[in-house]
């Protein structure tokens, strides 16, 4: 099996609309049907601990069977069993991926096959933004607050470095599942902080948002 470190190149794989996991931030699942619970029975017992989180992807057909074609694959760190057999876990990105393909089975959940080249940069450190009005951005956020009646602890968010505010922006936020994977795929930190903005804006233009900004 061709590996890059320790990340294999076939992975079960969580088909979660909306969800987005990015490298280096952590997602909570809360897992309940029977499938993803096996799914994650078995992850628990490999070294990795790796689940590819992944959008569906209506439109698209062939041997990826509705599947966006990029996705992030992400470590669990953290599991709790309820009483009523449901999981509580959090993931921790570990790096993006490219779909290549799905892996025919008996297994009650699917699996896929994986390409890691081209996201080095998701395995290192961190990253770094390029240099950017960091107060208009925090304002254009506090507006899009404001409209969507939302609360926000502004001194931390003021306190995040670049990487941990967008990333926790773009994974926290209500977009739809496009514009999630539009984060997702964007190349480089800024790009994602860009795209970011461009959603918020959008939004802030349309009907009574746009009332409220005048």
């Amino acid at each position: 099996m061709k590996k890059i470190g320790d990340l294999p190149d076939i992975l079960p794989a969580f088909p979660l609309p909306g969800a987005l996991l990015l490298p280096r931030s952590r997602l909570p699942l809360h897992i309940f049907e029977p499938r993803y619970l096996a799914m994650v029975d078995d992850a628990l017992k490999t070294q990795g601990r790796l689940i590819a989180m992944i959008q569906p992807n209506p439109g698209r057909t062939g041997d990826e069977k509705g599947l966006h074609k990029i996705g992030c694959a992400g470590r669990i760190t953290q599991f709790s069993e309820m009483e009523d057999g449901r999981y509580m876990l959090t993931l921790a990105g570990v790096s993006r991926f490219r779909l290549v393909g799905e892996v025919e089975g008996f297994m009650p959940y699917r699996r896929v096959k994986l390409n890691w080249d081209g996201f080095e940069q998701d395995r290192k450190e961190g990253e770094i933004d390029t240099p950017y009005d960091r107060e208009a951005f925090l304002n254009l956020l506090s507006k899009y607050f404001t409209v969507r009646d939302l609360s926000a602890d502004w001194e931390t968010l003021k306190d995040a470095d670049d990487e941990l505010l967008v990333n926790s922006l773009s994974m926290m936020l209500d977009f739809e599942p496009e514009d999630k994977q539009a984060l997702l795929e964007a190349p480089s930190l800024s790009t994602r902080r860009e795209t970011l903005v461009t959603l918020i804006e959008y939004f802030l233009r349309g009907g009574d948002a746009e009332e409220m900004m005048q």
